[in-house]
């Protein structure tokens, strides 16, 4: 496509102070920036939804905004997924070039990043101009007042500096960064699930579908139950045991004492067993942690103060958890943390995975891996995980981590600004769908319906099909009911280990985690920081009494293993292209 090589007459006004203060030609100057520009559009962001021309207004569009902060450097950071790097590494250079700002992409640890938030929330001294944190901190945001809202800077501040086509309606994880108050507090830049992963080759063996159905008395395949997810990982493990002369099990997870044990469950394993109440994004009154609120304060989390943390749907999916690990994964899966486990399934003896990050992609279809044909295309597929027995309809189903931009009220506006001008760029048009195709960690509706996505779909095992599929509205990231996301969610890990460990029964495990966060309530309750939608608990009552009324925390079921039920992978596509325009209603 022919590149339009005119500068624009308010671009040129723009930039004729800094360029007599450089002594050089206005055209020089602009020039600068515009042959920047096009070169990172042919060399770089050469997939788009937008044409070259169309990039091309855009990023001008960017080097005119820069203006006031030109000369400056931002400092903004992020954990490390393929995606941040793909920022860190490359975005952050083309801003550079094409604004004449320059930008310090720190990655980190996850951990790590939401350790420096709450250090610069608590004593409001600038660490970070903006961070790229996850949205499951929404209920903190929305309650502390540190945040300054992205929709709040839109209409004000920020007005003169917000991106013309930055498209809001075209995000589709919006309703996970707003707040009761229907403010917009972040802006997400990057989502992906945890889904059902499973060995589609291995699935397809005629040999193996007889024995599974000689034994268990139903079709091998994609499970929609526990039940048969159970079934299946006890088939691969204690019936199948080995393939083509290697071990072969049939479930994989970890079990060490460690933070990410925490994640296993606030990422959202109750919500897959049915623990919470309707709702989406998140169950209400009660939430996938168990969390009951009343309007928009939260209440309790124990049974005996109207929660569900441990109730009986979740020490039964905590019991499958422990169960499952010890019994159908590798033996080594015990002591692992969540980063060890996760390369386990890519080296090909895992047949199923209930919990499995969509982040995973990328890392699953490199050339030469034993779970990857010879032409390129994956012998695993993705899939919706399966739902626990008191699951019903309208809940939701999984977890979706949403990374999005957050900036604080402690860092000064003239910085804030211009980090606000890079978060904008890192999702723009322009860049958005290379990003996708880099990192596999989609945000917007127009790059997943693109050509490109379609071209790569046949080697992203289901991740396409998902995010175009009406199921995707069932997974989201944690919601408003968590008062404070970073002092309830170090509680988890401790507490679930003792269930992990034997130490202590799941039940025994929960109710020492659901006591421990009505007691973290109680101390933000007594501190009054959080203001009208702050914590204020129920006074304990008789469980009995809570677990007779509708909805969560649910009454123990008479039977927690109803028959196993499956659908053939091509049945679970059909039936989303027959209700594909359901996709986009979120």
């Amino acid at each position: 496509m022919k590149k339009n090589n005119k500068v624009p007459k308010a671009l040129l006004l723009s930039v004729a102070v800094s360029a007599a203060s450089m002594g050089m030609s206005i055209q020089a100057y602009a020039d600068q920036y515009l042959d920047a520009a096009n070169k990172w559009i042919a060399e770089e962001f050469d997939k788009s939804t937008l044409s070259q021309d169309e990039q091309l207004k855009e990023l001008q569009w960017f080097t005119r905004a820069a203006e006031p902060f030109r000369g400056m450097t931002i400092n903004v950071a992020s954990e490390t997924i393929a995606t941040h790097e793909y920022e860190s590494r490359v975005l952050a250079r083309a801003f550079e070039e094409i604004t004449g700002i320059k930008v310090n992409h720190d990655l980190i640890q996850e951990g790590d990043v939401v350790e420096k938030l709450q250090t610069q929330m608590q004593s409001d001294r600038n660490i970070y101009d903006a961070y790229i944190n996850d949205s499951d901190l929404i209920g903190t945001h929305f309650r502390y007042g540190k945040v300054v809202p992205v929709s709040d800077m839109i209409d004000g501040e920020a007005k003169d500096f917000t991106l013309p086509t930055l498209d809001l309606e075209d995000f589709i994880g919006l309703d996970f960064t707003t707040g009761p108050d229907g403010k917009l507090y972040q802006l997400p830049d990057q989502q992906f699930a945890n889904l059902y992963w499973f060995r589609a080759d291995w699935f397809a063996r005629e040999d193996l579908k007889k024995q599974f159905r000689d034994i268990y008395g139903y079709e091998l395949g994609v499970p929609k139950n526990w039940s048969a997810y159970e079934d299946i990982a006890e088939f691969f493990s204690v019936h199948v045991k080995e393939l083509d002369g290697q071990p072969v099990y049939g479930h994989m997870d970890y079990g060490k004492k460690d933070p990410s044990l925490g994640w296993r469950f606030t990422d959202a394993w109750f919500s897959m067993a049915g623990a919470g109440d309707k709702g989406l994004p998140n169950g209400f009154p009660v939430d996938e942690w168990g969390i009951r609120v009343d309007g928009c304060s939260p209440v309790g989390s124990s049974v005996e103060r109207g929660g569900a943390t441990n109730g009986p749907a979740a020490v039964y999916a905590t019991t499958k958890y422990v169960d499952w690990l010890r019994q159908y994964a590798p033996p080594e899966a015990q002591g692992m943390t969540f980063s060890e486990a996760g390369p386990v399934p890519a080296q090909g003896g895992v047949a199923q995975q209930i919990f499995w990050y969509t982040a995973f992609t990328s890392s699953m279809t490199a050339e030469g891996l034993p779970v990857v044909n010879e032409d390129g295309t994956p012998k695993w597929r993705m899939a919706p995980s399966p739902r626990g027995p008191y699951w019903q309809d309208g809940m939701k189903l999984g977890y979706q981590d949403v990374g999005s931009w957050t900036f604080l009220n402690s860092t000064p506006e003239k910085q804030r600004l211009a980090a606000w001008l890079y978060a904008q760029f890192t999702v723009a048009k322009t860049v958005s769908l290379k990003k996708t195709l880099v990192g596999l960690t989609p945000i917007r509706e127009s790059d997943i319906n693109s050509d490109a996505m379609t071209e790569a779909a046949p080697k992203l095992g289901g991740l396409v099909e998902f995010y175009r599929s009406p199921a995707r509205v069932q997974w989201s990231p944690t919601g408003t009911n968590v008062p404070d996301y970073p002092k309830l969610a170090q509680l988890w890990w401790q507490y679930i280990a003792e269930a992990a460990s034997g130490e202590k029964t799941p039940q025994e495990a929960l109710d020492g985690l659901a006591a421990a966060q009505d007691k973290m309530m109680q101390r933000l309750e007594r501190a009054g920081v959080q203001g009208e939608c702050g914590p204020k608990l129920n006074e304990p009552r008789d469980p009995e009494y809570w677990l007779n009324q509708p909805g969560a925390p649910k009454a123990k079921l008479a039977n927690e293993k109803p028959q196993g039920e499956t659908i053939a992978y091509e049945e679970l596509l059909k039936s989303w292209q027959a209700d594909s325009k359901v996709a986009g209603s979120d």
